[in-house]
């Protein structure tokens, strides 16, 4: 039986953590940490998506500081919510949810954020650091994933890895991030020949793609570490990933359940980020965070 990649028990273990950190330095710095996330329109995933951040952040003691814009707001009026934000002092941490309405363009909204202050990790600038192995927020999704393989002990150096889907929000971000811990990395996506040829060759396997149920027992070797980054609603209800869990589950050595797994951890990152962030402006040393897969 595969071991489960609990994501709701590490992401609970690293609020505490946080939470501590906050309640130590809070009076010393005068102010807890502050996040804005800024959402335009109505997409009712964004909604639930926006409630979960805004609940883990009242758990750990930092400040909303969020905004709500009409799915009309023209790019301009957002354009200046963000400088508003970045020029704030109680600011620590931005993020832009998306999906954006039709008519706004994300990239230049995101290119505005204070890359001192991207929560989410997907600046230009902090994709760099990742890219040169600098510091900086790293993207909040593969850097979750990267805290599940290290809380559960897989060694990643050395061994042969492989990504399915190469996005900029998690799948690009996510091969460096298992580059530079020393794995050996293939990257697929829509135009692969032979899908499962490759993942076959994965010792660990990150799945991205955003099919549901796409990967299944054929796509992977026994003993295989299988972490689902795919989250979709059921027609019939409930929840499901990428991969068919029940067909691989008794295949892997370890495995990240849809919900419970990749999720929670998502929101604990982007806490993370913004107490880093917080700690950085606030002359506080960062490594008071501790655990080596907080970055």
């Amino acid at each position: 039986m595969a071991t489960l990649l609990d994501g709701r028990r590490l992401a609970a273990t690293i609020e505490k953590r946080l939470q501590a950190v906050i309640a130590e330095h809070g009076e010393l710095v005068g102010r807890p940490p502050g996040l804005a996330v800024l959402r335009v329109g109505d997409d009712p995933a964004s909604g639930v998506y926006v409630a979960n951040k805004e609940k883990a952040c009242t758990r750990i003691g930092v400040t909303n500081l969020g905004a709500h814009l009409p799915a009309g707001t023209p790019a301009s009026e957002v354009l200046a919510t963000i400088e508003r934000l970045n020029a704030d002092p109680a600011v620590d941490g931005i993020l832009l949810q998306l999906p954006l309405p039709a008519g706004l363009d994300e990239g230049p909204l995101l290119a505005a954020i204070d890359p001192e202050k991207d929560a989410d990790g997907l600046h230009t600038l902090n994709l760099g650091r990742l890219l040169k192995g600098e510091p900086g927020p790293r993207s909040c999704t593969p850097a979750g994933v990267m805290a599940l393989l290290a809380a559960a002990g897989v060694q990643l150096a050395g061994r042969r890895a492989v990504v399915v889907g190469r996005s900029i929000l998690v799948g690009q971000p996510m091969a460096l991030m298992l580059q530079a811990a020393n794995a050996t990395v293939s990257v697929a996506h829509s135009r692969t020949v032979d899908l499962p040829a490759l993942t076959r060759q994965a010792e660990v396997l990150v799945v991205a793609a955003g099919r549901p149920h796409m990967i299944g027992a054929e796509h992977v070797s026994p003993g295989a570490v299988v972490v689902d980054v795919g989250i979709h609603r059921r027609p019939e209800g409930g929840l499901c990933g990428d991969v068919r869990f029940e067909e691989v589950e008794p295949l892997a050595s370890a495995i990240s359940p849809v919900p419970g797994g990749v999720g929670p951890m998502t929101v604990a990152m982007l806490l993370v980020n913004t107490v880093r962030a917080w700690c950085r402006r606030s002359g506080v040393d960062p490594q008071s965070l501790g655990g080596p897969f907080l970055f």
